[in-house]
């Protein structure tokens, strides 16, 4: 789910405001900019844009309205885990303050929006409309349910107006030159060949040498991976509500009662049961239920009678069970006798050493616990771990070999000097739907340098993870393709790659208003 979402977070994330305008309303409001609501006392706000302010219920707005479109493009809700990865608050925040800041330049532009703009884009709004016209009455009922005065969302509407003129004339000056046209025709039709030197982990091991001292500070550098889980030993007891069963006896009104309550469990293929024919199945069933209510009521009365001093021995003699006891055990592996019983278990970890925890109720019966013996977490001494913090780092030592060594052939590469053990991939065309490399593997990182080395530039900038080796390339050779039918594609070419041309020209506008901008951000709102 969360990769479908990053594959397109970018082109929903720049087209947000936009969209949801277009899809809603009611998104309108967010861009109406001013001093927000009455908030007081620090941070009373979620940003200041040279001088202009985004209120924290216009943030609230641009932050739910987000979050809905990525749980639109996955078809399920997002948890926090989910949201936190795919930055959804800075997102949010991020394109209001871009927003603010297209506004505050678009009145320094010059820029106006006339009333009828206004009127037309009102009388555009889906939510306005009935049988495809606008209704004015429709129009003021709807506003009216969203607590907005048509002067609110007029105001909107011109501040989205203003916004979107502004980055027309953006866009208008972006033009795909002929040269760059050249460059994607070449690009799409050319072949390169590689040289290139790889190495992995494995190939280096034999070189890995660790120290003494090296063992010691990859240990206090990768505490967590060694310390021992926490561990406890635990006396308990277990009443069977069997033992209550035939102390127990219930009225022919309990039992309509428990039937009635519970007629789910009286299904036939017919559907429910009728209570005559199921009358001593529910007789049974409320017996046992009175039984597991009585057994644990006197669990819990013999907990709070013998809760001072947490005296197990006389809880279990007042019940008439005998007490059991565990060895030390972890949270993740308790002893065969308590096996299956997870929130037994849970609850003894939740439980302080010398105090009783429970009753806990499972399908085995009704638990009174108590912890013996409590050893915390802790990192072992390098003495009696020391075969597997050698393991792990000579793992991560080679891993940092590989990527030196192949750092050091795209130096050599660098300097027209060919490192041993290099192999060529043969030639090979650009592809982003299917970015396999010849010899390397499926990489669009090095799909996409290969096509931008040059015979004056030929070493990449960096080296390339792939799977578990580590790779450093070079220009061979470029054959390039026949450019005479270049002149018949040239136009059509410039129009596909306008688009792009045109998102980049905003973008570096925005990150261009941004470095001039005095910006205060509420972190705690992206944060938290």
């Amino acid at each position: 789910m969360l990769g479908i979402m990053r594959k397109y977070k970018e082109s929903v994330v720049i087209k947000v405001v936009f969209v949801i305008i277009v899809a809603s309303f009611v998104g309108t409001i967010f861009l109406v900019w001013g001093e927000g609501g009455s908030n007081s006392g620090p941070k009373a706000y979620a940003a200041k844009v040279n001088g202009g302010k985004i209120s924290l219920e216009q943030y609230q707005r641009s932050y739910y309205q987000l979050r809905g479109i990525y749980e639109q493009l996955s078809g399920k809700s997002l948890t926090p885990d989910q949201e936190k990865q795919l930055g959804i608050k800075k997102a949010a925040l991020d394109k209001l303050v871009d927003s603010l800041l297209i506004s505050q330049e678009a009145r320094k532009m010059g820029i106006k929006v006339t009333k009828d703009e206004i009127v037309a884009a009102v009388a555009a709004v889906p939510a306005f409309q009935k049988d495809g016209a606008f209704d004015f009455k429709l129009y003021q009922q709807t506003l009216k349910s969203n607590r907005l005065t048509p002067q609110e969302f007029e105001d909107g509407q011109e501040e989205d107006l203003m916004i979107k003129k502004a980055r027309q004339k953006i866009t208008d000056k972006a033009q795909v030159s002929d040269d760059e046209a050249l460059a994607a025709y070449k690009k799409r039709n050319d072949k390169v060949d590689l040289q290139f030197v790889s190495f992995s982990p494995a190939d280096v091991r034999g070189e890995v040498k660790l120290t003494e001292q090296d063992l010691t500070a990859y240990l206090q550098a990768h505490q967590e991976q060694f310390k021992t889980p926490e561990q406890i030993s635990i006396s308990y007891l277990l009443v069977d509500p069997a033992k209550f069963t035939g102390k127990v006896t219930v009225t022919d009104e309990e039992v309509q009662t428990y039937y009635q309550r519970n007629i789910d469990r009286f299904q036939g293929k017919g559907g429910i049961l009728p209570f005559a024919e199921v009358k001593d199945q529910a007789k049974a069933d409320a017996i046992k239920a009175k039984a597991a209510k009585q057994a644990y009521e006197a669990t819990a009365d013999a907990l709070n009678k013998n809760l001072k001093g947490a005296d197990l021995a006389a809880a279990a003699k007042g019940l008439g069970v005998s007490i059991s006891e565990t060895p030390l055990f972890t949270a993740v592996a308790p002893p065969a006798q308590l096996a299956g019983e997870a929130e037994l278990v849970k609850r003894s970890f939740m439980t302080k050493q010398g105090e009783f925890g429970g009753p806990v109720e499972t399908k085995k019966g009704i638990y009174i616990v108590k912890v013996k013996e409590r050893k915390p977490a802790a990192v072992p001494p390098l003495a009696q771990i020391k075969s597997q913090v050698e393991a792990r780092a000579a793992i991560d030592k080679a891993q940092e070999l590989a990527k030196k060594k192949a750092e050091e052939a795209l130096a050599a590469f660098g300097k027209n000097s060919v490192p041993a053990k290099a192999q060529d991939s043969g030639p090979f065309g650009f592809s982003e739907k299917s970015p396999l490399v010849p010899k390397i593997g499926a990489s669009p990182e090095v799909m996409q340098a290969a096509f931008d080395l040059t015979t004056q530039a030929p070493a990449a900038k960096t080296v390339f993870k792939i799977n578990d080796r580590w790779y450093a390339i070079k220009l061979k050779n470029r054959i390039a393709a026949d450019t005479a039918s270049f002149q018949q594609t040239k136009e059509e070419l410039k129009k596909e790659l306008l688009p792009k041309k045109q998102q980049d020209a905003i973008a570096a506008w925005v990150k261009e208003l941004r470095a001039k901008a005095k910006i205060d951000i509420n972190a705690a709102l992206i944060t938290e």
